[in-house]
C-alpha cells in the first residue's frame, strides 16, 4: 500500500480520472475502483476521498445527484463539462510530474 501522504496530491487527480472512464459514480465505487486498478495498493479512506469530492464540486468540477435506494439515499458523482475539460490537463500534468521525481531521484522509470 502506498503512503497516505503520496495520495494527498494526487487524489483529485485520481478521482476526475476514474470519472472520467466510468461516468456517473458513488464514493464507494470510486474507492473499489481505485483498489481494483492500484492492484490493492491505493486504499482510499473516506475521510480522504469526501473531503476531495466536495473541494472538485465546490470548484464546479463534479456535478452530484442523489438516489433513494431502498432505505438510504445514495449520492452519485459525475463530472461537469469544466471538469471533463479539466481532466486531460490534470493527467498530463501529473504525468510531467512523474518524469521529473524520476530524474530527481535519478531512477529510469521507462
Amino acid at each position: 500500500m502506498h503512503s497516505p501522504e503520496l495520495l494527498k496530491g494526487t487524489l483529485q487527480t485520481i478521482v476526475l480520472k476514474v470519472l472520467k472512464d466510468n461516468g456517473r459514480m458513488y464514493g464507494y465505487e470510486i474507492t473499489q475502483r481505485v483498489k481494483e486498478l492500484s492492484d490493492d495498493r491505493i486504499l482510499i479512506t473516506e475521510g480522504a476521498l469526501y473531503p476531495a469530492l466536495h473541494k472538485l464540486e465546490a470548484e464546479g468540477m463534479l456535478k452530484t445527484e442523489t438516489e433513494n435506494i431502498g432505505k438510504r439515499v445514495r449520492k452519485y458523482y459525475s463530472l461537469t463539462p469544466q471538469g471533463r475539460s479539466l481532466v486531460k490537463e490534470r493527467v498530463n500534468e501529473f504525468v510531467e510530474f512523474i518524469k521529473t521525481m524520476g530524474n530527481v531521484l535519478q531512477v529510469n522509470l521507462g
